[in-house]
């Protein structure tokens, strides 16, 4: 491992206890064999599906996470709001308005390693939130003080919104990935300004499933058009995501690497 560089894990959605159990098993050899310095985990299905709990969050920095981003789930444990508002390694998304518990972006340090963390939410097909684009700039202007290592989580629907956020950051941050579709997208890039791309991380959970859930409620949802609710899927865990291979002074990335385990 150069030592110029650093080495970042960025893991797509935990989704249930199938995901968590993932996690558990695989995380320690995954970094030992990616040579990891830092990870970065959306964690906002851990609790069955939806949201995060308190005992989610514990499990997660025991297994090493450094960060904890999340998404639209955020809301749905009562218990993680007091967390949300006196840790800073677990992330609401910063476009949330500034009443909501928690923030949105986190700037950490460890060993060596100074780098920032910022986690938004898309607009489209999504609730019309504030503006996530003038929210992520906002916050790389200000992480920007301190580091050039800048990771955004950007949890959002739809993939033209994504890109456009990625172009429209590029240069200004290390990373822009996106989460919340559970499907894991094969567009990993490196942008003209040095940004690493890809339009979703993928899931960790089953994948062999719907987007993580029990196949068989998803398809009579599909068939009565009833409100029936998603239950994850049992079954053998996945590991999805990337490893972004950075340059330490410039903060631009080297490389991006799709993972599945």
């Amino acid at each position: 491992m150069k030592e110029d560089t650093v080495r970042v894990l960025m893991i797509g959605d935990v989704s249930g206890s199938a995901g968590m159990s993932a996690l558990f098993v695989g995380l320690s050899s995954l970094v030992r064999d990616t040579k990891a310095d830092i990870t970065i985990v959306n964690g906002e299905n851990a609790a069955g599906g939806f949201g995060i709990s308190e005992e989610n969050y514990r499990a997660f920095r025991q297994m090493g996470v450094d960060v904890i981003t999340s998404g639209n789930h955020i809301w749905q444990k009562d218990d993680i709001y007091p967390i949300l508002d006196n840790s800073d390694d677990i992330l609401r998304p910063v476009n949330y308005p500034d009443p909501c518990h928690g923030k949105g972006f986190t700037i950490k340090r460890k060993g060596a390693i100074t780098y920032g963390v910022v986690n938004a939410q898309g607009r489209l097909m999504m609730n019309p939130i504030d503006d996530p684009f003038r929210k992520i700039s906002d916050a790389v202007r200000e992480i920007r003080k301190e580091t050039k290592l800048i990771f955004i989580d950007f949890h959002a629907e739809s993939t033209e919104e994504k890109e456009a956020a990625a172009f429209y950051i590029d240069g200004k941050a290390t990373a822009l990935v996106g989460t919340h579709t559970h499907v894991q997208t094969a567009d990993e890039k490196i942008l003209p300004g040095g940004t690493a791309y890809i339009t979703d991380l993928g899931i960790t959970g089953v994948a062999d499933a719907v987007i993580g859930s029990d196949p068989g409620k998803s398809i009579e949802r599909q068939l009565t058009q009833l409100p029936i609710k998603s239950e994850p899927a049992d079954g053998k865990g996945t590991i999805q995501g990337v490893l972004i291979v950075a340059d330490k002074a410039t903060g631009k990335a080297v490389s991006i690497e799709r993972i599945q385990r």
